[in-house]
């Protein structure tokens, strides 16, 4: 999987996207609000460690997701 962190703007805010191996989308969240969206696909167990490595990942940079 990899861990994609997008830049908003004044009006709209930073997202996050999760994407598999094939780089299709898995998940596309609020920076401020992931729960919902990991819940959906299978993720809440590893919430928090995905939000240590958003708060750490430059925006547009692409990193592999091992969790």
């Amino acid at each position: 999987m990899y861990i994609i962190k997008i830049q908003g703007t004044n009006k709209i805010p930073d997202y996050v996207q999760i994407r598999d191996d094939r780089f299709t989308l898995i998940a596309y969240f609020k920076v401020h609000s992931p729960r919902r969206a990991l819940e959906k696909c299978g993720l809440a167990g590893k919430a928090d460690a995905i939000m240590e490595i958003v708060q750490k990942l430059p925006y547009g940079q692409i990193r592999e997701l091992d969790l």
